[in-house]
C-alpha cells in the first residue's frame, strides 16, 4: 500500500493530464567520487514543452524490491556553485551517499532551476528576498506560482524503467502524490534531512509552513 500525502492544491502535487513523450536518448558508465554509476539521458515533451533529464543508476533495479529513488530539481547555484542559501547541493550529496551506501538505486536529476521558473528568474527572485520576501512570495511577486513543479518526467522515467515501486527519499508531499498519481507505488518515505545553517533558516522555515515540506522546526 502507498504513502498518501496531504492534500494541497499547490500544482507541484498535480500530474498534469496532457500526452507525454519520454526518449531515451543515451547511457554510459559513470564512475562518481560516491561510487560507480551508469548515467542516463531523457528527453521528455508535451504539446507544449520539452525537458531534459538525467539519471544516476547503481545496481540492479529489476528486481521485485522496492528501488530507493531520489528525484532531485537541477540547483545550478546550491549544486555547482556551492550556495548556501539553499539546502539543495547538501540533498544532492546525501542522496548520492545513501543510494551508494546501499549499492542500489536511482537519482533523476530534473531541470527544474527555481522550482520550475528557470535561472534568470531565480536570480530575480533572490533580489526580491533579499528586500524582504521569502521564496514563495518572491516567486508570487514574479508573476509564478509558488511551484511550478508537475514531475511528469520522472514518473514517466520510472515507468520507462519499469520501476513500479520506491522508496522516496524526499521532504516534499507532493512528490509522494504525484508518482503515486503516476501509477508509481511509494513504499516509503525516507527523510531527506540536512542539518540547517543561519542563512538558510528562513529559506526552510517558508518550506516547512508554507509548502508542507516534512522538515524539523528551525
Amino acid at each position: 500500500m502507498g504513502i498518501s500525502a496531504p492534500p494541497c492544491t499547490s500544482r507541484a502535487y498535480i500530474i498534469v493530464p496532457s500526452p507525454f513523450e519520454l526518449r531515451k536518448v543515451a547511457e554510459a558508465d559513470f564512475p562518481s567520487r560516491f561510487g560507480s554509476f551508469r548515467i542516463l539521458g531523457f528527453e521528455g515533451s508535451t504539446d507544449d514543452e520539452t525537458e531534459d533529464a538525467v539519471v544516476l543508476k547503481m545496481g540492479d533495479i529489476g528486481t521485485s524490491a522496492p528501488v530507493l529513488v531520489r528525484v532531485h530539481s537541477q540547483c545550478l547555484t546550491g549544486d555547482v556553485f556551492h550556495s548556501l542559501r539553499c539546502d539543495c547541493r547538501a540533498q544532492l550529496e546525501l542522496a548520492l551517499e545513501t543510494i551508494a551506501r546501499e549499492g542500489r538505486g536511482l537519482l533523476i536529476y530534473e531541470q527544474q532551476e527555481g522550482r520550475g521558473i528557470g535561472l534568470l528568474n531565480k536570480l530575480r527572485a533572490y533580489e526580491l528576498q533579499d528586500q524582504g520576501a521569502d521564496t514563495v512570495e518572491a516567486n508570487e511577486q514574479l508573476g509564478f506560482e509558488a511551484d511550478l513543479r508537475a514531475y511528469q518526467m520522472p514518473a514517466a522515467i520510472l515507468n520507462f524503467l519499469g520501476v513500479r515501486r520506491v522508496r522516496l527519499m524526499s521532504n516534499n508531499p507532493g512528490k509522494i502524490q504525484a508518482l503515486e498519481n503516476a501509477g508509481v507505488q511509494v513504499t516509503e518515505r525516507i527523510p531527506c534531512l540536512v542539518d540547517p545553517m543561519d542563512s538558510t533558516e528562513k529559506y526552510l522555515r517558508t518550506k516547512r509552513k508554507k509548502m508542507g515540506h516534512l522538515l524539523d522546526p528551525v
